[in-house]
C-alpha cells in the first residue's frame, strides 16, 4: 500500500505493479502516472460533469464493466452529483481534481465517460456531439466525414472541434450556451445529420441498422440525450497499445496517417507539453442554436 498526497486529500494505492494491458506491460501505476501527467489539461473537460466509470479490475484481458452509481465505499471527499435515472435517483462521481483522477485509476477505471451537461443544470447540455462511426478499419472516410461536418457547421456559424476517439471513429463537438434542453439539442443534431447525409449520400448515412449502411460512415447523434455519456477527452481506451481519446487541431486531423488510435498513453504527456490542448478555451466559444436552426431549415 502506498499513499499519494494531493493537498488536503490522500489517495491510498495498491498493486501498482499489476498489469492492466497484458500485450504492452502497462501497469496500474503507469495508468496512475498518466492521468496525473495530463490532469491539468484533462480536468477542465471533466469539471462538474457526472461520469460513468469503465472499470477493468483484472486488466483488459478480462471482461470489464460500466458503473454509473457511485459505490458507498468511495471516500466522502469525492465530488458527486445526484441524478435522476429510470431506477430512481442515484449519486454519480464528478471529477474536479487530480486526487479524484488518481482515485479512479486506483479503482481500475481505465476510461471515464462524461455527461454533455454539468451538475448545476443537468437538463441543459453545453456540448453537442456527432459521433462518426466508420464501416471498417480505414480512417480516411472518417476524416472526410468530419471535415464535411465542419463545413456545414461553419455555414451555420457554429464552431466545431474534433477528437479521435481512441477506438474506431471521431467526435465532432460544438460548444453550446445551455439555452436549450436535451430534446431541442437532439432534434437539431438529427436534422443536422440528416442534412449532411443528404449532401453526401454515397459516403454518409443516418441509418441505424448496420446492414443498411452500405459501407458508409454512420452519423450517430444518440449521445445528445439526458443521461447519455461520451468518452472523456484524454481518456485511455481498453485496447492494446492503450490508445487515448485525443482532441486535435483540424489541420492535424486531416493529415495522412492519422487514425482513431493514433495517440497513446505513452505519447500524450509529451504531445501536450509540445502542442498544448487544441480544445483549450472551447467554452468561451459557446453558441445558441437559435440562429443556426433557421439557417439549417433554409439549407434543408
Amino acid at each position: 500500500m502506498a499513499k499519494r498526497r494531493f493537498g488536503p486529500y490522500t489517495v491510498e494505492t495498491s498493486n501498482e505493479d499489476k498489469v492492466l494491458f497484458p500485450d504492452d506491460g502497462i501497469t496500474k501505476g503507469d495508468l496512475l502516472d498518466y492521468y496525473l501527467a495530463v490532469a491539468d489539461t484533462m480536468l477542465p473537460h471533466l469539471a462538474d460533469r457526472p461520469l460513468t466509470m469503465q472499470r477493468f479490475p483484472d486488466g483488459i484481458g478480462e471482461a470489464g464493466f460500466y458503473q454509473k452509481e457511485m459505490p458507498e465505499y468511495f471516500p466522502d471527499w469525492l465530488d458527486r452529483a445526484r441524478v435522476k435515472t429510470a431506477d430512481g435517483p442515484q449519486w454519480q462521481v464528478v471529477c474536479n481534481n487530480a486526487a479524484t483522477l488518481a482515485y479512479l485509476a486506483q479503482q481500475a477505471c481505465l476510461t471515464p465517460h462524461v455527461w454533455l451537461s454539468r451538475k448545476d443544470r443537468l437538463d441543459r447540455p453545453d456540448r453537442l456531439v456527432i459521433d462518426l462511426d466508420p464501416p471498417g478499419d480505414d480512417f480516411s472516410p472518417v476524416q472526410e466525414a468530419a471535415l464535411a461536418a465542419r463545413r456545414l457547421f461553419e455555414e451555420l456559424d457554429l464552431p466545431a472541434f474534433v477528437m479521435t476517439t481512441g477506438s474506431r471513429g471521431a467526435h465532432v463537438v460544438v460548444p453550446l450556451d445551455r439555452s436549450r434542453g436535451f430534446d431541442a439539442v437532439r432534434r437539431f443534431a438529427r436534422m443536422f445529420a440528416a442534412t449532411l447525409a443528404r449532401r453526401h449520400e454515397r459516403e454518409l448515412t443516418v441509418e441505424q441498422r448496420k446492414a443498411k449502411r452500405g459501407g458508409r460512415v454512420y452519423l450517430d447523434t444518440g449521445n445528445n440525450a439526458y443521461g447519455q455519456t461520451t468518452v472523456a477527452p484524454y481518456a485511455v481506451r481498453p485496447l492494446s497499445g492503450a490508445p487515448v481519446a485525443t482532441p486535435v487541431a483540424w489541420s492535424e486531423f486531416a493529415r495522412a496517417g492519422v487514425d482513431a488510435r493514433h495517440w497513446t498513453l505513452a505519447m500524450l504527456p509529451r504531445r501536450l507539453a509540445r502542442h498544448g490542448d487544441p480544445w483549450k478555451g472551447m467554452a468561451r466559444r459557446a453558441r445558441s442554436l437559435a440562429a443556426a436552426e433557421k439557417r439549417l431549415d433554409e439549407a434543408c
